[in-house]
Order: structure tokens, then sequence, then C-alpha cells
């Protein structure tokens, strides 16, 4: 297992491919090497440039990809279950349902 003790100081910094991946998951966001390899040829993950074979990522480009990956805080293990298109069905039947001068 690797494991990086550092993290970039400077956005501008390029990292490989690998060292990328030690840096984030020092970060706090765990992601391996063939994670960001495989999404180099499917798409989806953070901007790469080329420097003869080896793909080289901006720390603050990865950083920032990764980030936009989190989701909104939550409160419960359920928040995320309903996406916010029911959720918002199920408040409107839930109002239509409900008689008039009736409560919840």
């Amino acid at each position: 297992m690797k494991v990086a003790w550092w993290i970039p100081g400077h956005p501008n910094a390029l990292l490989t491919r690998s060292k990328t991946a030690d840096a984030l998951t020092e970060a706090g966001f765990p992601v391996k090497e063939a994670t960001l390899a495989t999404m180099a040829t499917r798409g989806g993950g953070p901007p790469y440039q080329r420097f003869g074979s080896r793909a080289l990522y901006r720390w603050g480009d990865a950083l920032l990809w990764a980030k936009g990956r989190l989701s909104a805080p939550r409160c419960s293990t359920s928040e995320g279950d309903v996406s916010p298109t029911l959720r918002r069905r199920r408040t409107r039947l839930s109002k239509a349902a409900t008689p008039r001068g009736a409560t919840l």
C-alpha cells in the first residue's frame, strides 16, 4: 500500500497519476491510481495533460474535481435515498390529498 505523507502546497504543482492518487487520498478523498486511469479513458475524472507517455495532473484541478464529487451535507443516512424531484412530487401529492383545514 502506498501512502503519501505530503499534500502539494501549490495548486499548479504537476503530479503523476500515482502521486495524484496518493495526495488525494492523503487529503481525505480516497481514490486509487487505477480509478484515475479508468476515468482518463472513459471520462469523468480530473483534467490531465500528457508529458510523453505520462499523464500529469495539476493539483488544483484534481482537488477541485474531488471536492465536486462530494454530496451535500446530510443529517441522516435516509436523506440521500429520495431524489429531489420525487421529494417535490411526494410533497405536492401529500398536500393535495390532505383535506382542507386538516393538519399533517
